[in-house]
C-alpha cells in the first residue's frame, strides 16, 4: 500500500488532518483503466464502498460506466452525482429499499433465489409504470477463494454472499440478464484466472444465457506490476466463448495511491520508546488499518532502525489500539511536524467516523498542473452531534 509517488504538493498550504487527492494521479490511474476498455470492450464500475468523493465524479465518468453499489444511498449518489449507469447488490432488500432502488438502478442483483422471487413482481410492476427498463441479475458464488484474509472472502465457507451452484434454480431464471460474483481483494489477474475456470465449472451451463457477467472487484489493475496483458486476455477469451458483456467494477484500482492523510504532531510522549501523537486517528480516519489489518505507509520513513530515529505514531483518540505503527526517521520528530500517510484516498472518506468526538479530516483536492487546492468540505461540531440522537 506503499505511494507510487511520495507527494507533490504543499503540506504547509492544507490545514490539518485532512484528505487530499491528487488529481493528476486519478488521471493517470484512469488512462490504464481507459486502455483496458479500449482493447477488450468491457465496461468498468466504480465501486463507491470504496470511494465515492462525489466532486470527482466528472472526472471520473470521462472514462468509466457508472457505479456499483451496495445500499439505496449510495444508488442515489450514483444516480444524482455520477450520470451513468446504476448497478446495486444487496445481501437482502427491504420493500422500502427496493420501492426506492426501482428509482435509482439500472440493474438490480440479487443474491437469493428468495429475494428474486419475492421483488421480480415489484420491478416489473415498476416497469410498466415508470417505461424504464431495469436489468435484473443474480450474485452467484463461485465457492472458489483466493483472499488471504476471511473477512474479505466472499467465497469463504459459511459466506452469506452469492448463491452456490446447487441453489440456483434454472427454471427460475426468467428475466434474469447478468450474473455477478465478486471474490478477490488487492489481486493480480492469476487469482481472476483461476476464478474465472471455477465460474465456467460450476456456472457454465447458465453463462451463455445471460447478456452480461459482471467480474466483481478486487483487481488491482493501476498497481505497478499489475499483469495488464493476462486481464485483457481473459476478459477477451471471455467475451468471444459465451458471446456476453463483461463489467468490472474496482473500487482501489479506480482512486489508488492518489490519496493522502496530512496529519501534524502534537506531543511527543515517552513510553518504551518516543510516541508521537498525531492530531489524527487511526480509528476514526482510516479504520482499514486496524480492520485490515495493515501498516500504513508514512512518506520518507522506514521500519524501526532503518533510519537513526524511530517513534511509535499514535492518534489522539482514548483508544489504547489507536496507533498507526512503529517508525523510523532521519531527523528527530518535533511538534508541529507534518505526517502524511499515503494511499489513503481508498476506504477512508468512506469509512470514516467521529468515535469520541473526534473531527472529521478536511477534503482538498489537488491539482498538480497548476498547483491549486481546493478545498472541498471542512467538518465541525455540528458534524458530529447531527450523527447523534
Amino acid at each position: 500500500m506503499n505511494g507510487r509517488l511520495e507527494y507533490r504538493f504543499d503540506p504547509d498550504k492544507v490545514n490539518t488532518p485532512c484528505y487530499l487527492v491528487d488529481a493528476g494521479l486519478l488521471r493517470d490511474n484512469l488512462e490504464i483503466l481507459a486502455g483496458v476498455k479500449a482493447r477488450t470492450g468491457c465496461r468498468i464500475l466504480l465501486a463507491l464502498k470504496c470511494f465515492s468523493m462525489f466532486r470527482v465524479f466528472p472526472l471520473i465518468a470521462r472514462t468509466l460506466d457508472g457505479v456499483c453499489a451496495s445500499s439505496p444511498h449510495e444508488a442515489r449518489l450514483g444516480f444524482e452525482e455520477f450520470g451513468k449507469e446504476v448497478h446495486t447488490f444487496g445481501a437482502a432488500y427491504s420493500d422500502e429499499d427496493m420501492a426506492e432502488l426501482c428509482q435509482t438502478s439500472d440493474h438490480i442483483l440479487f443474491n437469493s433465489m428468495s429475494q428474486l422471487e419475492r421483488f421480480r413482481p415489484v420491478i416489473k410492476e415498476h416497469e410498466v409504470r415508470s417505461g424504464k427498463a431495469i436489468d435484473i441479475g443474480i450474485r452467484i458464488n463461485p465457492q472458489h477463494s483466493e483472499g488471504a484474509v476471511e473477512m474479505y472472502d466472499p467465497c469463504a465457507p459459511g459466506s452469506r454472499l452469492g448463491v452456490r451452484r446447487a441453489d440456483l434454480r434454472e427454471e427460475r431464471l426468467a428475466g434474469v440478464t447478468g450474473l455477478h460474483w465478486h471474490n478477490l481483494c488487492e489481486q493480480d489477474a492469476d487469482c481472476l484466472e483461476r476464478t474465472v475456470a471455477a465460474v465456467e465449472g460450476h456456472f457454465g451451463d447458465i453463462i451463455g444465457r445471460m447478456r452480461y457477467v459482471n467480474f466483481g472487484g478486487g483487481h488491482h489493475i493501476t498497481r505497478p506490476g499489475y499483469d495488464l496483458e493476462r486481464l485483457i486476455r481473459i476478459v477477451n477469451t471471455f467475451k468471444d466463448k459465451w458471446g456476453v458483456q463483461v463489467y468490472l467494477e474496482p473500487g482501489e484500482a479506480v482512486a489508488l495511491n492518489c490519496g493522502y492523510l496530512v496529519s501534524m504532531v502534537l506531543d511527543i510522549a515517552r513510553a518504551d520508546m518516543p510516541v508521537a501523537i498525531i492530531d489524527s486517528s487511526v480509528p476514526a480516519h482510516m479504520p482499514d488499518v486496524l480492520e485490515m489489518p495493515y501498516r500504513p505507509h508514512i512518506v520518507g520513513t522506514g521500519q524501526k532502525g532503518e533510519k537513526p530515529h524511530s517513534y511509535r505514531i499514535g492518534g489522539l483518540s482514548c483508544l489504547a489500539g489507536d496507533v498507526a505503527g512503529i517508525y523510523a526517521f532521519d531527523r528527530p520528530l518535533a511538534i508541529g511536524n507534518k505526517l502524511i500517510f499515503s494511499d489513503m484516498a481508498i476506504y477512508t472518506m468512506v469509512k470514516n467516523n467521529t468515535f469520541n468526538g473526534v473531527g472529521l479530516p478536511t477534503m482538498y483536492l489537488y491539482e498538480p498542473g497548476d498547483d491549486s487546492y481546493e478545498c472541498i468540505r471542512s467538518f465541525g461540531y455540528e458534524d458530529f452531534k447531527s450523527r447523534l440522537s
